[in-house]
């Protein structure tokens, strides 16, 4: 008897298991992929992170640099103005002074001038100092007479004011007998001339006017 088997036969189909598999791989593989993007994402992103705080530091030390020689300019121009300030207070200083001396020069050519005028025969001056404000004499005359007459000789002049006769002492020298006298005289400095300053001419077109 013959039998005849009508189903169909099953056939095992060899790459079925591979092409299973398939799917499960790419999942993986874009699984792996994914985060593989989301980490280098991150390391983008601290890395820009980073340089940006880097560049932020740097143009923060920057600002500060540029600070700090703007202030030392400006310590710099204060020190400057410091040190005009006192050349130019040393500089008036030394103008008083010349203008002090000089003044002390004319009214001490004036004193020694005014002493040899009045100065009477027979009296010597030894000694003779100004500190500005009194005169000082150290001399010798042969008698108080005429240590008398020079000091009213002295009180005369606008200069002098009124002598102060401080000691007359006798003194002897080679036989010769003599009377050696110091004193005292303040003095009054001469106040400068009044320049007067000249008047405007008058033109004749200006009378003209007035007179119009």
């Amino acid at each position: 008897m013959i039998r005849i088997n009508l189903l169909k036969p099953e056939v095992k189909e060899v790459g079925e298991p591979a092409a299973a598999g398939l799917p499960k791989v790419a999942r993986e593989r874009k699984k792996t992929s994914l985060g593989t993007i989301i980490f280098l994402i991150l390391l983008v992103s601290l890395a820009g992170y980073y340089f940006y705080q880097t560049w932020e530091m740097q143009k923060e030390k920057q600002l500060i640099e540029q600070a700090q020689q703007e202030k030392n300019q400006l310590q710099y121009v204060v020190a400057k103005l410091e040190e005009v300030k006192n050349q130019k207070a040393q500089l008036e200083l030394k103008i008083n002074l010349i203008r002090q001396l000089k003044s002390n020069q004319d009214i001490a050519v004036r004193i020694m001038d005014e002493i040899n005028r009045r100065l009477p025969d027979y009296v010597w001056l030894k000694e003779a100092s100004y500190d500005g404000q009194t005169l000082k004499l150290k001399g010798n005359a042969i008698s108080n007479n005429l240590i008398a007459d020079f000091i009213t000789n002295l009180e005369r002049s606008e200069i002098f004011g009124q002598v102060n006769l401080i000691d007359s002492t006798q003194k002897s020298q080679g036989g010769a007998v003599f009377l050696e006298f110091n004193l005292t005289a303040p003095v009054n400095k001469p106040q400068p001339p009044v320049v007067e300053q000249p008047k405007p001419r008058t033109t004749p077109q200006s009378t003209r006017r007035r007179a119009s």
